[in-house]
């Protein structure tokens, strides 16, 4: 056999050596390049390197590919932790926590002078009532709507069944859903305005209602309840309203006392000189100076107003009685007798 021939056996063709070592370019270069010596044991030496290396880096990735995970100790005693304690319930948190509306669905806030006279409203009225305690809540929301039309083109109508409606719509203003809270706030306001003094009966879980929703994070139910809130002050005539908003004076909340204060402080604003009196300035003394040092800026803000108006009050009914020039020795006699001695300065400074 020539020795050409014998070349030609011992060298491996190309193509071979490029599968067995795809990275080897090189070497499979060097060994073609060999291939033309005339050394045959310097060729066969070659091939024998190109053919070993890829066997080699295919084994040590075998080896790697088959590594056995690393075990884990689980031999160590678990660990248990207690339960936690029931946490309290906060009635402002739980009424923020509203459904989202379903999508595609428009509600429109109608204001009240933009609200139009109901055609056919005996037949309106026959269901009302069963519509606001429906399960279906866009049922309820425009039963709602009925309510604000009907107390303010026909609100002799629905006088009868005012109680129930009142309670129906404190009901949807308990509901997640911010359009039937909104709206029934929005009814509220309405009530207020056509009935005031006549919604007294069932009127105390509605100012409850109104207030925590007025103390609420949610910006468009906590304006809406502002308002209505304004309302209720304006029209409820103040010495019944204010028997009703004491007791919100000292609510564990304080942002229900901060609403509280203002309304309080509204009301008796309204209220005249004689009414004042009448009332007992000193309880309302208390009322004020504990709101002076609470924990919202806007209480302490209604408290010195209800301050000011007090000793205005108090100063112009002793004067029209005593013929005095002054009473300011008076009115500061008036808060260290009724006060502790913090407490009087703490008033005297505003007035």
């Amino acid at each position: 056999m020539s020795k050409s021939a014998l070349r030609d056996l011992n060298t491996p063709p190309l193509s071979e050596s490029l599968r067995s070592n795809k990275g080897g370019k090189k070497n499979a270069m060097k060994v073609v390049s060999q291939a033309g010596s005339n050394d045959e044991n310097d060729a066969l030496k070659l091939n024998q390197l190109v053919t070993k290396r890829p066997n080699q880096s295919i084994s040590s990735e075998n080896k790697r590919l088959n590594r056995k995970p690393s075990r884990i100790n689980c031999s160590s005693t678990p660990t248990t932790t207690a339960a936690p304690a029931p946490a309290q319930i906060d009635p402002l948190a739980v009424q923020n926590d509203a459904p989202a509306e379903p999508p595609g669905q428009e509600i429109e806030y109608v204001p009240s002078e933009e609200l139009k006279a109901l055609e056919g409203s005996e037949n309106v009225l026959a269901t009302l009532l069963e519509r606001l305690d429906s399960k279906e809540w866009l049922t309820v929301w425009d039963a709602l709507t009925h309510v604000r039309q009907l107390s303010i083109f026909s609100s002799s109508s629905m006088l009868p069944i005012l109680n129930a409606v009142i309670l129906l719509v404190i009901k949807a203003m308990k509901n997640p859903r911010s359009a039937l809270c909104k709206t029934s706030i929005m009814a509220s306001s309405d009530l207020f305005k056509a009935y005031a003094d006549q919604m007294l009966d069932a009127f105390d879980p509605l100012l409850l209602q109104l207030l925590l929703k007025a103390s609420q994070d949610k910006k468009f139910v906590c304006e809406e309840a502002e308002r209505a809130l304004i309302g209720m002050t304006t029209w409820i005539s103040p010495n019944l309203l204010l028997q009703k908003l004491l007791p919100y004076a000292t609510h564990r909340h304080p942002r229900v006392r901060a609403k509280a204060a203002i309304c309080i402080s509204n009301t008796v604003s309204k209220l005249g000189i004689r009414e004042i009196m009448d009332f007992g300035i000193e309880q309302l003394i208390h009322i004020a100076a504990s709101q002076l040092n609470d924990q919202l800026p806007e209480g302490r803000e209604a408290a010195r107003k209800l301050i000011m108006v007090l000793h205005a009050a108090y100063k112009q009914c002793y004067l029209s009685e005593n013929h005095v020039e002054t009473t300011d020795d008076v009115w500061e006699q008036l808060c260290v007798n009724k006060l502790s001695a913090m407490t009087a300065q703490a008033v005297l400074r505003v007035s």
